[in-house]
């Protein structure tokens, strides 16, 4: 098997479902390959990825959140307790996006990168 016949699914939760999901995905055996974020500017809207892969099947599931501009400021709780690594991650998304991710295990408080403008690749509440 190689990597093309896995699956690839997105799959859509509310954001009180991260942690859940996240820890069914760790019991299954999955690693997080990756999480990310982005900002729809045609949707007005900001997205949360958090992509698990299992390394034998090589299926790949992407849990995402959507947050339509009026819910950017929905609490998020960090996922950095089940899979330490995801803290940056989440800083990051939380840095250059906005997103309000909280408890994350290794909280940079918005210094992993020296960017002058605060969450560069959203626009403004009132801009949006």
């Amino acid at each position: 098997m190689n990597a093309t016949e896995g699956k690839n699914e997105i799959i859509p939760i509310a954001p009180a479902e991260l942690p859940i999901r996240a820890m069914e995905m760790k019991n299954k055996g999955y690693r997080l390959s990756q999480a990310c974020a982005a900002w729809l500017k045609k949707e007005k809207k900001l997205e949360l990825s958090y992509s698990f892969v299992d390394d034998d099947t090589y299926d790949i599931f992407s849990l995402r959140i959507s947050l339509e501009d009026a819910e950017r400021d929905t609490e998020i709780a960090s996922i950095s307790e089940i899979f330490s690594y995801a803290s940056f991650y989440e800083n990051e998304m939380r840095e250059l996006f906005g997103a309000n991710i909280k408890y994350i295990g290794m909280d940079l408080q918005n210094k992993l990168y020296r960017i002058q403008e605060e969450t560069p690749f959203v626009p403004k509440k009132e801009e949006a």
